[in-house]
């Protein structure tokens, strides 16, 4: 028989509602008691170290020198569960606002060979906000981490560097483009690209840098797609920054300014790399409407957090059959679905006592 785990994560990969303990036991037709399911979901917190252990081989079977690590965080939603030190108010970037739910913080290996391009997570970290506080003001009280994302972000840089995992590339948007950040890659010997804010201050040359004689990126005289070198506030190192124009989804169109420690990357370079980064997206995606990750009830910190390490899992599986199916995520589960509403289907007419032969008039 499957060991719980692996119960679990097929379970949140063939579920569509809710995903609860006496759901996989129904499912299993009573053969594992919900109580052992909640036992094992309750167990110590899982993290970054038990997932690389888990898709270590997977991942360095498939590993490239020019592979990406690419960073990113998203949250799940709990709006209705009680507060703790993970499941919070977050910053929602793409929202504009604060969301309570779960923020986690992602590395995702991005490794292309000629026959396959693997996405799979190889570190993670739950952002947790033990430190309470109050707001002078407004006399609001919050809640803060004792170790910022920037911070965590550079851990698992180098954790990932001492599991010996070949990389060549760190991509992330402007969130991570701090000049600690780039001095830590740099200094690692990887080449970093990062969106970087434009109101970021550069000078071109050494002179103008020793004079203090700075400028806003948005205000420096880029063509568009020619990588120039500058020199930014407060970092060491030359960089090349690269000015791209875009067009959004509703015709209108964006600015986004790229950087670089690597001098000799040309635009379409940028261009190419860059574009691994939505990697990122389709992976958050993937564990929210494909992982179940969004989808358990629970209400304790531990249940909560081995949840998402458990929907992770899950995504990998569905990373490991697509290698094996030529199908993506969607696709495969898609067809899972499908599968399920035939099945509903003549259930169904089973309870009418109509037998299903699929010939019409």
């Amino acid at each position: 028989m499957k060991n719980i785990q692996d119960l679990y994560t097929d379970y949140l990969l063939s579920s569509f509602g809710q995903t609860t303990s006496t759901g996989l036991s129904s499912v299993l037709e009573g053969s594992l008691s919900h109580d052992k399911i909640t036992r094992h979901l309750s167990q110590p917190i899982n993290s970054g170290k038990e997932l690389w252990l888990s898709v270590k081989s997977f991942v360095k079977k498939h590993k490239t020198q020019d592979a990406c690590l690419i960073f990113d965080d998203t949250i799940i939603e709990k709006a209705y569960s009680s507060c703790n030190s993970y499941n919070c108010w977050h910053w929602d970037h793409s929202k504009g606002k604060n969301v309570k739910g779960l923020n986690i913080l992602n590395c995702l290996y991005h490794s292309q060979t000629k026959d396959n391009c693997i996405r799979v997570p190889v570190n993670y970290e739950l952002i947790t906000k033990p430190i309470h506080y109050s707001e002078i003001a407004t006399k609001t009280e919050k809640r803060k981490s004792k170790t910022s994302k920037n911070e965590l972000f550079r851990a698992m840089v180098s954790q990932t560097i001492h599991n010996q995992l070949a990389f060549k590339y760190v991509l992330a948007d402007s969130w991570f483009c701090s000049n600690e950040n780039m001095r830590f890659i740099d200094k690692n010997k990887k080449t970093f690209i990062f969106d970087i804010k434009t109101n970021r201050l550069a000078t071109l040359g050494l002179d103008l840098r020793n004079k203090g004689q700075w400028t806003r990126i948005d205000e420096m005289d880029f063509t568009k797609d020619t990588p120039k070198e500058v020199y930014l506030k407060g970092l060491e190192i030359k960089v090349l920054v690269v000015k791209q124009v875009f067009t959004n989804k509703d015709k209108s169109v964006g600015v986004r300014y790229l950087v670089s420690n690597n001098l000799s990357l040309t635009g379409v370079d940028f261009m190419t790399l860059y574009k691994k980064r939505w990697s990122v997206e389709e992976y958050h995606k993937s564990l929210k409407q494909n992982s179940s990750i969004g989808k358990s009830p629970a209400s304790t910190k531990n249940t909560q957090i081995n949840h998402v390490f458990h929907s992770i899992l899950a995504y990998v599986k569905l990373e490991k059959l697509k290698i094996n199916t030529n199908q993506n995520h969607f696709a495969m589960k898609a067809k899972i679905y499908l599968a399920a509403v035939k099945a509903a289907y003549k259930e169904l007419n089973k309870i009418k006592g109509i037998e299903v032969n699929y010939q019409f008039a």
